[in-house]
């Protein structure tokens, strides 16, 4: 018995040294009430003018300025699940790895940070005035179009994820894995050389930091949202 035993312990070390130890379980970032876990681009507050908490979820205001919300802590290696609605035209966004900057804004008022770090697209494809593929709902924005996509109506909630794993990272949406890339990879490189972002060299370079939520302008509505390390 023993000896079994000790095998067993064995293969559970070399397991966790592959990478298949358990993962951390789920926290959420808003479960409908709270916001602790949450604060406004460079403000230690939420920012409760741009997004109220509504019916459970937190929804993106029209005609005040746009804010986008991170969360409070950083993350590196995560698994992180939300769902999500927009009114027609609606535009919003999911970024990683995010460093704060104050020294500009981007064109509508929100923070610049769009310009900087990968994002996980929400959007209404139908409504919405750029309707490119590759900057499509389930997409990484601006360089790989999602594939196997299938999306709710609008206004309906959608089911996101967003895995990044030692560099590896995948989107997936309403149960399917529609994006998949490795960060620093030479088929990354070629299509960023070819987006919007060729002339910035820190986009994509950071190693972790905050995950970050966009006011676009448009209302957008945000439930659910959790995440677990790994």
């Amino acid at each position: 018995m023993t000896k079994r035993i000790a095998v067993l312990l064995v293969c559970l070390s070399m397991m966790a040294a592959a990478g298949y130890a358990q993962k951390s379980k789920w926290v959420y970032l808003f479960d409908g009430t709270s916001v602790a876990a949450l604060r406004g681009y460079m403000t230690d507050t939420f920012p409760s003018q741009a997004w109220k908490v509504e019916d459970s979820a937190l929804v993106a205001q029209t005609d005040v300025p746009n804010v986008d919300f991170l969360t409070r802590k950083k993350y590196k290696n995560f698994e992180l699940s939300l769902q999500w609605a927009v009114s027609k035209g609606g535009n919003s966004g999911v970024f990683y790895y995010v460093q704060e900057k104050s020294a500009h804004q981007s064109h509508n008022g929100n923070s610049p940070n769009w310009l900087d770090n990968p994002e996980m697209q929400i959007l209404d494809d139908i409504g919405f005035n750029d309707t490119a593929a590759i900057r499509s709902a389930g997409s990484l924005y601006d360089l790989i179009a999602p594939v196997g996509k299938v999306l709710k109506p609008v206004g309906e909630f959608n089911t996101a994820e967003l895995i990044v794993n030692h560099g590896h990272v995948e989107n997936w949406l309403n149960g399917v894995k529609v994006v998949e890339y490795d960060l620093g990879s030479e088929q990354l490189k070629a299509l960023i050389a070819k987006s919007k972002f060729k002339n910035n060299p820190n986009f994509a370079q950071s190693t972790d930091g905050y995950i970050m939520f966009q006011h676009h302008g448009q209302k957008v509505w945000l439930k659910d949202i959790k995440i677990r390390t790994l």
